[in-house]
């Protein structure tokens, strides 16, 4: 019988691990990956044909949901044009243009082929552009496997237990300093030692790879300041909150304007996509117009484009689609919260939007240091659990709950009634 164990044996035979990204294996909550075969709306069917109601959404993009009718035809209408070209494209042009039109703060972009790309680059340009080495990013926060940016990074590396990574030699790293998300303090004792290194403070508005930390108030206006006044940049990465809280990202939900933004598969409906961009004085440091090299054989690739300018256009023309999810996101994590709180369960929940973690922790998550605190073998069972009724979460405590408009509140009812049931069971 083929079914995911069967082809998880043949994957170890020729993949490291049987998976081609960490995030995939199931190793911190137990069983067998599932091997997807298809995906509609909000449902994943794997080899076996057995039904999930999908919460992972490919890690983020996914916001109209699986195959979406019109951006599977965008997507086929390109195909028949060919798959690459390895040139300019018009594809491009109007994409770079409509992520400028959507995203104020964005005057020149460059695509590029995934969020590591863009946050790699995104840093080499803000070096470039202020002549300093130093960055400080977030404990927690995670920016891609790029090699300097390894340091104490969420996501992947957090469930593996893994505070760094071993391959990178520490002479990438020195000039990266980590600080503490939503302590301004931290960030200050940096650039007080510092004043004339930094040139970059990297963040995610919305701390979304270890579970989901929001900014506590002050926090984004308070880096703002800080940046200003040192003159260093201030580099969003925007990967899992860009054109997902709102048409401008974190930015415009938060009304904090950063230099520089990253983007990620959500520009490109699902596919591999990235992009960065910023203030045109900037962005002009790129080449061929200056000296800072970034080059990409595949970047702006056409089938990609067409997804993308697809997704974003229709979220463009429909601007109830935010204001409609981020409410359904509030209704539904905010029943989680009330069910814990009538069975008297101390877990937290922290969303914004149709974003979400439960943690298995008694304390509020503020940090990676409180998020650590969550009881993980607890979730590797309630991960378990919500698998055998259907439900497909992320394999691990340390990442986010995505909901799409393909969840209707009759799908939700439902993962709250597969809640009330774990929660008979402990």
């Amino acid at each position: 019988m083929k079914n995911a164990k069967y082809f998880l044996e043949r994957a170890k035979k020729v993949i490291p691990g049987g998976v081609n990204s960490p995030v995939r294996a199931f190793g911190s909550v137990g069983g067998t990956p599932r091997f997807i075969k298809r995906a509609k709306g909000a449902y994943l069917y794997d080899e076996d044909e057995n039904c999930y109601l999908d919460f992972v959404g490919s890690w983020g993009p996914m916001i109209l949901g699986h195959s979406h009718d019109e951006v599977i035809r965008r997507v086929q209408d390109a195909c028949q044009r060919g798959l690459s070209f390895g040139a300019a494209t018009a594809a491009e042009v109007e994409m770079a243009e409509l992520v400028c039109e959507l995203v104020p703060s964005i005057e020149l972009v460059r695509m590029v082929n995934s969020g590591t790309e863009a946050v790699m680059s995104a840093i080499r340009v803000a070096r470039g552009f202020t002549g300093r080495d130093k960055i400080i990013k977030f404990s927690g926060c995670y920016h891609g496997h790029s090699d300097g940016l390894l340091v104490q990074a969420g996501s992947g590396v957090m469930t593996a237990g893994v505070p760094d990574s071993l391959g990178v030699p520490v002479g990438c790293t020195k000039d990266t300093l980590s600080a503490r998300y939503n302590d301004l303090d931290s960030v200050k004792a940096h650039f007080s030692r510092c004043p004339e290194e930094i040139a970059a403070v990297i963040v995610e508005p919305v701390a979304a790879n270890m579970g989901v930390v929001l900014p506590e108030e002050g926090f984004l206006e308070g880096l703002r300041k800080l940046c200003d006044a040192y003159g260093a940049l201030l580099i969003f990465d925007e990967v899992i909150t860009g054109f997902r809280l709102a048409i401008d990202g974190a930015q415009g939900y938060y009304g904090v304007t950063p230099d520089l933004t990253t983007f990620g598969k959500i520009i490109g409906g699902g596919m591999p996509v990235g992009a960065y961009g910023g203030k045109r004085q900037i962005m002009e440091m790129v080449a061929p117009l200056g000296s800072v090299y970034q080059a990409g054989t595949l970047s702006g690739n056409p089938v990609a484009m067409a997804a993308g300018m697809a997704q974003l256009t229709i979220l463009k023309e429909h601007p109830q689609y935010y204001r409609e999810l981020n409410e359904k996101g509030d209704r539904f994590f905010g029943n989680i919260e009330r069910l814990l709180r009538e069975t008297g369960h101390p877990w937290k929940v922290n969303h914004v939007g149709s974003l979400g973690c439960l943690y298995f922790t008694k304390q509020d998550v503020k940090d990676y240091e409180s998020a650590k605190n969550s009881d993980t073998e607890l979730f590797a069972k309630f991960h378990n659990h919500m698998l055998e009724q259907g439900i497909y979460l992320a394999p691990s405590q340390f990442e986010a709950v995505f909901l799409s408009l393909a969840h209707t509140e009759e799908m939700l009812g439902k993962v709250l009634e597969a809640i009330t049931i774990f929660l008979q069971k402990i």
